[in-house]
């Protein structure tokens, strides 16, 4: 399968302001790519990259005052096939056994705030079973409480407010589940990318990224998405980090106003 991708954010600005992008399709996907994904901005400024701790390719730039766009298009060869699913009976490794390199998901974050939800959690999932089968009812639970809103959307809200409000975005769905999964000592990152309704029938919402979480289970990475709870055909991971203050597409250091956005993700013939 090939997919057309990419995306377009047009901002005003009252002053020149410094800026990071994370708009880049992931390394681990870079050899899928049919060319490179290049950012382009109008009017053109200089840009440097570099890979922060977490192995993302982020951009700087400073955007000068007035009109700015910034955005990427692409197109990426992909196996056609759903998100591969654990079978239930996988277990989980217990924490002193977990690699080094999984510890940093294993502990609470800026918006998975593990302390305030840890009794709740195993209140909600202690009788699970251990593993893939726990990490499939904390999706499942996610999915049904949280109502999906675009208009209570808030860039400020933790996964505990997301669990009392029972309401929200992707993200806000991610964040709770990966707090419960940390909670679990299941060691959970989040991640963004993008995901088109490829095999999912119409009608079709406003292309927008997508937030998911990989889980750490028995030895590897798998992908889950408790927003939508099944698996899905044509992810493409742009960035991962603890939660999304670790992976934000634009990162302005200064007032903005977005004028506009666009994103796509769809399959060629």
């Amino acid at each position: 399968m090939r997919i057309r991708l990419g995306c377009r954010f047009d901002l005003n600005l009252p002053q020149p302001t410094p800026m990071i992008a994370l708009l880049n399709v992931h390394f681990s996907r870079a050899s899928d790519l049919e060319y490179p994904d290049h950012l382009v901005t109008t009017p053109p400024v200089p840009l440097t990259a570099y890979r922060d701790g977490f192995g993302n390719w982020c951009t700087r730039f400073v955007a000068p005052q007035g009109a700015f766009s910034i955005g990427t298009q692409a197109v990426i060869r992909d196996d056609g096939l759903p998100d591969v699913q654990p079978p239930l009976s996988l277990g989980q490794a217990p924490v002193q056994f977990l690699p080094d390199e999984t510890m940093p998901f294993l502990l609470g974050s800026r918006y998975c705030d593990t302390d305030i939800l840890s009794n709740e959690a195993w209140r909600l999932f202690e009788h699970t079973p251990p593993g893939a089968a726990r990490v499939q009812a904390i999706c499942d639970f996610v999915h049904n409480h949280i109502t999906f809103d675009y208009m209570q959307a808030r860039s400020t809200r933790s996964a505990s407010e997301a669990y009392r409000e029972g309401v929200g975005v992707c993200r806000d769905y991610t964040h709770l589940a990966i707090a419960f999964c940390r909670c679990m000592n299941i060691p959970a990152r989040y991640c963004t990318g993008y995901l088109g309704d490829i095999g999912m029938a119409p009608p079709y919402p406003p292309g927008d990224f997508a937030a998911f979480m990989e889980v750490w289970l028995d030895g590897a990475w798998y992908v889950y998405d408790p927003r939508n709870n099944m698996p899905r055909i044509g992810r493409v991971l742009m960035a991962r980090g603890r939660d999304a203050a670790d992976v934000p597409m634009l990162q302005s250091f200064g007032q903005n106003e977005l004028a506009g956005f666009e994103v796509w993700t769809d399959e060629e013939s």
